[in-house]
């Protein structure tokens, strides 16, 4: 294949727009992780229910398929709640071996109703937009692509507000640092979790939403999308929101690159790669730090 500069330039901007997909996904997942010390396997399977709930509500109400990414997201994030407070409350605190089992429990419940409600075809988002590219002098780029660019970053930018400039993002902050001292603080940790895992978990949806739009999914969706966000957040370093923001688009740019490089089957091998290359050099990741406290 004759690979031109135009090819190359195409092949980044897909890169950036599917790791603007992985750096919501992982977000979601290391937010969960910074504040709640929580390894949650499922939450792959999320960005999956994500995804079938943004299929569904523009099918059935008319809304577009951007607009039922918000109302997936609202959706996930209750789920979110509910998955919270059932399950990984109950286990938060003790051995770290009985929050993996509930994870992975999670992850075959969630995919066996997933095969239950909607089957094993794969599907596929219709966007209002599909079939129209942005036409540039050197290449186009369907407007999809563009747009999942352009609504990560407001996402994202929303979620730093959150962060950073609201009590609730606060007491988030000091519950990831401290929890025994945010609690004789007066936050009420409890609380802080239900939203933290209900924050991640609208990310995840979001990311769904823009997944499905872009690529075709099935119930098995989600185990492929989790080994990749903890695959980010690792080289990103855990628990750094910033480092999931670089670690999501340099794992998508190196994704495409070597699909065009060396083929589609080489890509996730490229992209792990780079994931060992960065640990040997920095063992906690990009932007991780050495230990972490928590009461």
């Amino acid at each position: 294949m004759d690979i031109t500069a135009g090819t190359i330039v195409l092949t980044l901007f897909w890169g950036v727009a599917v790791g603007c997909v992985y750096m919501l996904l992982a977000s979601g997942l290391n937010i969960i992780f910074g504040v709640m010390k929580l390894v949650n396997f499922a939450h792959g399977q999320l960005l999956m229910i994500g995804a079938y709930i943004t299929w569904v509500i523009s099918i059935w109400s008319g809304l577009n398929a951007y607009e039922a990414i918000a109302v997936s997201m609202v959706l996930v994030a209750f789920l979110g709640v509910g998955v919270e407070r059932l399950t990984f409350r109950r286990v938060l605190g003790g051995e770290k071996l009985n929050e993996i089992f509930v994870s992975l429990g999670l992850i075959y419940i969630f995919e066996n109703v997933a095969l239950l409600l909607w089957g094993d075809q794969s599907q596929r988002i219709n966007s209002p937009f599909s079939g129209l590219s942005l036409v540039l002098p050197s290449f186009s780029i369907t407007y999809d692509r563009v747009i999942a660019i352009a609504v990560s970053g407001v996402i994202l930018v929303a979620f730093g507000f959150l962060i950073y400039r609201t009590k609730i993002g606060l007491a988030m902050r000091a519950t990831s640092q401290r929890n025994m001292t945010a609690t004789l603080m007066g936050i009420n940790t409890e609380r802080v979790y239900m939203i933290t895992f209900a924050l991640g978990s609208a990310m995840a949806a979001a990311a769904g939403g823009l997944y499905g739009i872009i690529f075709s999914f099935n119930s098995q969706s989600g185990a492929m999308m989790t080994i990749i966000a903890f695959a980010i957040i690792i080289l990103g370093g855990l628990g750094s929101i910033r480092g999931a923001i670089v670690g999501g688009l340099l794992y998508g740019i190196a994704e495409q690159m070597a699909a065009l490089f060396l083929g589609g089957t080489w890509s996730s091998a490229v992209a792990f790669a780079l994931l060992i290359a960065v640990l040997i050099i920095r063992p906690n990741g990009l932007f991780g730090q050495k230990g972490e406290q928590n009461d």
